[in-house]
């Protein structure tokens, strides 16, 4: 069984930064794709940044040029700094993993953390 860890979020001011973390445990042979998604209340879950193995990463328009994903295999952790944050960025942030276990290829959502934008 494949669990993931969020950490990171919070309560900021705007122009200020925060950096998420996720980090995935159990039995993993393979990772593909690493992501973050939020979802505000009343939208639908939208994604902001995914780093695929040995691919170019995407970002949502709405993020371009403030976020930045990355990823340590060797941790099977993914991070997400978020910079010059506005108050639209103010959701719940999951981080999801695409991966193979004895299970097959399936993916996982973490358990979601809060990110709140205000002065």
């Amino acid at each position: 069984q494949v669990q993931l860890v969020e950490s990171g979020g919070g309560l900021v001011q705007p122009g200020g930064s925060l950096r998420l973390s996720c980090a995935a445990s159990g039995i993993i042979f393979r990772i593909n794709v690493m992501a973050w998604y939020r979802q505000a209340p009343g939208k639908q879950r939208e994604l902001v940044a995914a780093v695929p193995s040995g691919g170019t990463t995407n970002y949502g328009d709405s993020v371009k040029g403030r976020f930045i994903i990355s990823r340590d295999n060797a941790k099977n952790t993914v991070h997400l700094q978020m910079n010059n944050l506005k108050p639209e960025d103010t959701a719940v942030y999951y981080c999801k993993l695409d991966c193979s276990t004895s299970r097959g290829w399936g993916f996982y959502w973490g358990q979601g953390t809060q990110v709140t934008v205000s002065s």
